[in-house]
């Protein structure tokens, strides 16, 4: 009765395995429209199955005694026969080519299984489609996972006229047209749809659900209440399967068909927020109730039952749980009075991974950790709301939020991690290390901010805080930290001293990472006194950091040293460093790196006499310095080389094109400026469009850029080239940040131009679907 929207992907995969298989079973968890999809295939495919395409709905079933029977009659079977109905079955199958859809056979796996798997030994042109919340275990069986529909990004929602390019707001508009005649999406409602798309994980049985709603709410009404999703989405259409009516009723379809173990799993592991890997999962549900032993079971048991969505990862698997389904599992705990037992032993887990990250920060798993604790953050992040709300919670909150120190800072999530250091010193006011730590912490980022009051009050009570504790660390930090903020207020003479004896401290205490700031923090302060201390003591950085093979520090220590070439008028010196600093920030999420690298570049290229090319590279300064959230460029005797570099750039270009070429600048994705920075790419400012040094794409990409040449949009792309939108999608991003362009104008205004060199390598691989 509705249209069929979507699935393009999903349909084309699950029409490839019926041609290598016979038994193909549709999975995925409840409201994610297996059923749909399954009679959308069968509708696509019967003209090959000239003996019939039929369709069983298991779902009122109760009892598997009455699976072959309610199998007879479905088909049609004459029930008056003699024959038993599994004996019917056979008699009827066995020689016909005929397609049998099984629906919902979840709550009848055993059954469904055994039936099958005799069937399609009797019927040898036979083939079966079952939807099923856990896949059967028949021999030969091929599973397709039915993934919830592609939502935009509510944070950054695409434009109206590319709105509709997403399956779940394609959806939307078309179930919100048949309550409200005439609804049509507008801009004004635009990021209201997006976020709802967004916050019902793209599941098309919840967003029919909110889409009903629009007889008495607006959007944003919509998503404001969504806050309660099980409350809104408890009213559904009354005709419709019992376990279809309500979000709810489709998420206890499955919880009831779950073991109590596994329901107990399902409730604990509702603690995680994005993904989380077997032993995070074991950390959290262990307890006299689950052993360890049984952890795996239970994990497995729940992918199986697609509670869990299993995704791949480089070293291990990991696992995810859709937030509706999380959201039910939370009740559950709730209701079972877990929850702060659990929700403790989830925020010590990952307060126990943030400790080690610092203990071995200083090392050749800088890298790794790096990414290890960006992967996590979203379960840092909850852990961290756990401690701020949750009664005597405050110290743990602390101590969380400051062990954030370098990755808060690497990271570039200075006003998160402020956020959280806020609240934990405005909770926990005791005193403490922890909060004498998160003292200098946020003094430290609010300097990095150019917020120098709030600095100067964070060092005043560090400094106190310390001296009444005594502990050795604490002392030493709050030196250092003394010293930072005569550094950042240009007081060069108190700040060196300072910065002296905490790098001696340090030294004491033993903490290598500390003394390497304290070190750099010194070095740059000779280095912008131009002191001849300077250079051997950002050389002393350099070697530090690479006996330690520290990606991240040493690409900071080249900065200082490009800083020092250049501050002596040694400008293709300075370049050379600053480019290899820049090389190390492409690696992981150094903002912080690549914006001060990008800044001295465009100095240094400035008195180059390349004037064009400085501008531009300001310009994409500035975007990583608002990326950072620090004030540009940081410390104000910088501030004062921006200024001057400015002023240069502007006399040598005139306003106009110095405008152009910083907009060019602005425009840049972060690997775009660093591949323009390193030389790979040119733009060009005065006409807006880019030009690449080299053309490093795949055939595929070239394939894709030839369409898009003609006009082509992404779905039409994927429907030429026999791909799924969201890879054809994928192919031309890549394809624009490779070249350095911003938008599919310039790529295919390129594409005109150069295709003469290109066209035969094209035709090489022309086959579709590779």
């Amino acid at each position: 009765m509705t249209s069929f929207v979507g699935r393009r992907r999903e349909l084309s995969e699950a029409r490839q395995s019926l041609t290598r298989t016979r038994l193909l079973t549709l999975t995925g968890a409840g409201g994610l429209g297996k059923t749909r999809l399954a009679l959308r295939l069968a509708s696509e495919v019967k003209r090959s199955f000239p003996d019939g395409t039929w369709v069983v709905d298991l779902s009122p079933v109760e009892d598997s005694e009455l699976l072959a029977r309610t199998v007879v009659t479905a088909l049609r079977i004459d029930r008056t026969s003699a024959l038993p109905p599994m004996a019917a079955l056979i008699a009827h199958l066995a020689e016909s080519r005929s397609l049998l859809v099984l629906d919902n056979c979840e709550h009848l796996r055993d059954a469904c299984a055994a039936l099958t798997r005799a069937l399609l030994a009797a019927a040898p042109d036979l083939q079966v489609v079952a939807t099923s919340r856990q896949a059967l275990g028949v021999d030969g069986e091929c599973l397709l996972t039915v993934p919830p529909l592609s939502a935009p990004d509510p944070q950054c929602p695409p434009p109206l006229a590319s709105m509709a390019r997403y399956d779940t707001v394609q959806l939307f508009v078309e179930r919100a047209s048949a309550v409200v005649g005439g609804f049509r999406l507008t801009e004004e409602d635009r990021p209201a749809v997006a976020g709802i798309c967004h916050r019902l994980d793209g599941m098309p049985l919840a967003i029919e659900l909110a889409a009903a709603w629009l007889r008495v709410l607006s959007p944003r009404q919509i998503l404001f209440y969504l806050n309660d999703r099980f409350g809104l989405l408890d009213r559904g259409c009354r005709v419709a399967p019992p376990r279809q009516q309500t979000l709810r009723a489709a998420i206890d379809w499955s919880y009831d068909l779950c073991t109590p173990q596994e329901q107990c799993g399902w409730a604990r592991l509702s603690a995680f927020c994005g993904e989380f890997d077997l032993e995070a999962a074991e950390a959290v549900c262990v307890d006299d109730e689950l052993d360890r032993r049984q952890i795996l079971d239970v994990v497995s048991q729940l992918v199986d039952k697609s509670v869990l969505i299993r995704n791949g990862g480089h070293d291990t698997v990991r696992y995810r749980i859709l937030e509706t389904i999380r959201q039910y599992g939370r009740a559950r705990l709730h209701q079972d009075s877990e929850e702060t037992v659990v929700r403790r032993r989830h925020r010590d887990y990952y307060q126990e991974l943030l400790a080690r990250a610092e203990s071995d920060w200083f090392s050749a798993r800088q890298d790794a950790w790096f990414a290890t604790l960006r992967r996590e953050f979203a379960n840092i992040r909850t852990a961290l709301e756990f401690c701020l709300t949750a009664p005597q919670e405050g110290h743990a909150g602390l101590q969380l939020a400051s062990s954030l120190w370098s990755h808060g800072l690497i990271a570039g999530g200075m006003d998160e991690a402020r956020h959280w250091l806020g609240q934990a010193l405005t909770l926990e006011t005791g005193p403490s290390t922890a909060r004498v730590k998160a003292l200098w912490m946020d003094g430290w980022l609010a300097f990095l901010r150019g917020d120098t009051v709030v600095g100067r009050d964070r060092l005043a009570e560090c400094q106190a805080l310390a001296g009444r504790l005594g502990d050795a660390q604490s002392l030493a930090h709050a030196v250092e930290f003394g010293g930072l903020a005569a550094l950042f207020e240009n007081d060069f003479p108190a700040a060196a001293p300072l910065l002296e004896e905490a790098l001696d401290r340090h030294r004491v205490t033993g903490d290598l990472w500390a003394q390497w700031t304290a070190l750099f923090l010194l070095a740059l302060t000779h280095c912008l006194t131009r002191d001849p201390r300077a250079a051997p003591m950002a050389q002393q950085c350099l070697a530090l950091s690479e006996t330690h093979d520290a990606p991240l520090a040493r690409s900071y220590a080249l900065w200082l040293l490009g800083l020092q070439h250049w501050l002596h008028g040694e400008n293709r010196q300075a370049i050379t460093r600053l480019r290899d600093g820049l090389r190390l920030t492409r690696s992981g999420c150094d903002l912080l790196g690549s914006a001060q690298c990008l800044e001295v570049l465009a100095w240094a290229t400035a008195q180059e006499g390349d004037s064009e090319h400085a501008a531009t590279l300001l310009g994409a300064a500035q975007t990583a310095w608002q990326s950072v959230g620090a004030a540009l460029p940081g410390l104000g005797h910088l501030l004062h080389h921006h200024t001057e570099c400015e002023n240069r750039l502007r006399n040598a270009l005139g306003d106009t094109a110095y405008d152009e070429a910083v907009r060019a600048g602005i425009e840049l994705t972060r690997s775009q400026a660093s591949d323009y920075a390193l030389g790979s790419i040119a733009v060009a400012a005065s006409n807006g469009t880019s030009e690449p040094a080299h053309t490093p794409l795949t055939r595929r990409e070239r394939q894709v850029v030839e369409l898009l040449a003609q006009g082509l949009t992404d779905r039409q792309i994927a429907a030429k080239l026999v791909i799924s939108p969201r890879t054809a999608e994928g192919h031309v991003q890549r394809m624009l940040a490779k070249l350095g362009f911003t938008s599919r104008t310039q790529a295919a205004t390129w594409a005109l131009k150069e295709s003469r060199l290109w066209h035969d390598s094209c035709a090489e691989e022309s086959q579709p679907g590779r």
